[in-house]
């Protein structure tokens, strides 16, 4: 058990290093506690707190700074979390309602959310489904020679691409459009939408194949796509501000242009029995990213489709002000993906 007196003691050193970045002493300390200490007791409740591992001293003549663990300990036992007001509320809702019907641009609007409002990092991953087929299509004309193609999975997947086309949009060949989706492509799964799937159009399309051809390579161009996880980040240049991150940054960021280990993050905490957590330095899972805290959280929506959304910042933040915010943007995101799925 730590005593009142010495938690009093490491909860005003977090929370005055999280705002200031610098360390606190024990005249410090003697003029903030509500009660009176000697420097003398101070020093030694702060040595005591080393030993437990919460407190660093970076000099032998330097007050106290946090240590990673103690950003746990606070977390869990002496944060008192800022609310959110009304009006924060309200635009979250506001801006994550425009795009609730599409799951993909839902969770890109909740990851510029969280890199606006936490000044970080925010990141989604909508993770791969090989089980995910095409549920709709549609080609709507869009100018003299161009037309829009639009796909629907049954994972709620929206893709559309500008096509130009070879030949007029007119009823016969909208007709034979929808006849060789209809046969050969609705119902199939994203990952069997393959060139040798197209050639089987030859038997339906015949004379008119060369007419067809743009659509079904886009077809094809847009299932790959869709078939793929998807990671995006926004906010990057925010971590460049996180001075506790130094040098490092550049190396975090040159670690993150490459994606794929953050996509495998994702797919191994959609796997875990977490449905949302916050990494805090060493308790990340890639070495890359020991110097941060990661906060992450996983949703289930539509036809069991997956999908992860988060923060990656320095140690160092508003934790009492970050976390609540986080966690309302993940309870509006949920919120909004369980009424437009079919779960």
């Amino acid at each position: 058990m730590i005593s009142e007196r010495r938690l009093a003691i490491l909860n005003l050193i977090i929370e005055h290093y999280l705002e200031t970045g610098e360390p606190m002493g024990s005249k410090t300390l003697c003029q903030l506690l509500p009660y009176s200490v000697s420097s003398a007791t101070i020093r030694n409740e702060m040595a005591y707190l080393s030993e437990l591992g919460y407190l660093e001293q970076r000099h032998t003549s330097g007050g106290r700074v946090p240590s990673k663990a103690s950003y746990r300990y606070y977390i869990d036992n002496l944060m008192q979390p800022q609310e959110l007001n009304s009006y924060d509320r309200q635009r979250i809702e506001e801006v994550l309602s425009v795009n609730a019907g599409d799951p993909e641009r839902l969770l890109n609007d909740a990851a510029k959310l969280i890199s606006q409002y936490t000044h970080s990092l925010g990141f989604c991953c909508t993770i791969e489904d090989k089980l995910d087929c095409i549920q709709g299509v549609d080609l709507i004309p869009a100018g003299r020679s161009k037309a829009m193609l639009v796909m629907l999975t049954m994972g709620s997947k929206i893709k559309s691409s500008l096509i130009n086309m070879p030949c007029p949009i007119d009823d016969d060949f909208r007709m034979l459009f929808y006849q060789v989706m209809n046969n050969l492509f609705i119902g199939t799964p994203l990952t069997e939408v393959n060139l040798a799937l197209v050639q089987r159009c030859v038997l339906l399309a015949k004379e008119r194949i060369f007419d067809l051809l743009p659509v079904l390579t886009s077809l094809c161009s847009l299932c790959s796509e869709a078939s793929k996880s998807k990671l995006t980040f926004e906010g990057e240049t925010n971590l460049l501000s996180h001075t506790e991150l130094g040098n490092d940054v550049y190396r975090l960021l040159s670690f993150l242009a490459d994606k794929e280990q953050m996509i495998r993050l994702s797919k191994y905490f959609a796997k875990s029995n977490m449905t949302k957590t916050i990494f805090i330095g060493d308790e990340n899972p890639l070495m890359e990213m020991k110097n941060t805290s990661t906060i992450i959280s996983k949703f289930t929506y539509g036809n069991n489709q997956v999908a992860t959304l988060g923060m990656i910042a320095s140690v160092r933040i508003d934790y009492k002000r970050i976390i609540p915010c986080v966690e309302y943007i993940f309870k509006t995101v949920d919120n909004l993906l369980s009424k437009g799925g079919t779960k």
